[in-house]
């Protein structure tokens, strides 16, 4: 399969920009454009990228008393901040062609989300961040980054998670915990392991896009998981 990937999405945590009690830190901002950079310059890939909003503000995190759709609006937005800094970073270290797009409307300083527009940049080879979710509430991240792979017609989708793949049970609470190096959709859902919510991973599975779980830290190592190195996370495959 490494061979026949030319373009990718990868969704990143909004945990990721947070050092210390700086959640926008313009350090991490700076890492993980870095990081980016190098995937894109030494494989050549497609990239898309789709910012979660965690570091700011999660919409499911809200007061019980807070309007869920009003909550997910405002984690939208958080999102979006996101992606400005993020594509200011990757411009400033020499990606100057990148596009911000949006799903919802902030013409002053991002495209809009369209779907031909997006894949037309990609393959004039312009890094292009996706943020704001879908645009709609009570959807997360995790299916914004399944939607979005469908459309732009990606050949796998990059899950950058706090754990480096998908294990029996928590590894963070159980010591005993197996990490996958493979696993199907089927034996996924079968063994209930949390991987994505579940519209996402049912959106997946549809679809049959290939899902990579690792850790985040592990950022610059995905050029030699396009080479077909799989070993520091959980593919996760029909």
């Amino acid at each position: 399969m490494a061979g026949s990937i030319k373009r990718a999405i990868i969704k990143i945590t909004g945990e990721l920009f947070q050092k210390d009690n700086d959640p926008l830190s313009s350090e991490r901002y700076d890492i993980v454009a870095r990081k980016i950079l190098q995937i894109t310059s030494v494989t050549g890939i497609q990239l898309a990228i789709v910012v979660g909003g965690g570091n700011i503000f999660r919409g499911r995190n809200a007061n019980p008393e807070v309007d869920r759709s009003e909550a997910d609006f405002a984690g939208m937005l958080a999102t979006i901040m996101n992606g400005v800094l993020l594509r200011e970073a990757l411009t400033r270290n020499g990606a100057e062609d990148t596009r911000l797009m949006t799903a919802i409307h902030v013409q002053d300083f991002a495209e809009p989300y369209i779907k031909l527009k997006a894949r037309h940049h990609l393959e004039n080879n312009r890094l292009v961040i996706i943020a704001g979710g879908l645009g709609k509430p009570f959807f997360s991240t995790d299916s914004a980054v399944v939607q979005y792979a469908k459309e732009l017609l990606c050949d796998i989708i990059f899950k950058a998670s706090t754990v480096d793949g998908v294990y029996s049970s928590d590894p963070k609470n159980d010591p005993d915990a197996k990490r996958y190096k493979t696993i199907s959709y089927g034996q996924a859902i079968a063994k209930r392991l949390k991987i994505m919510d579940q519209t996402a991973f049912s959106m997946c599975e549809e679809s049959g896009i290939p899902i990579f779980v690792f850790n985040v830290e592990n950022l610059d190592k995905l050029p030699t998981v396009l080479k077909g190195d799989y070993s520091i996370g959980t593919l996760i495959k029909g």
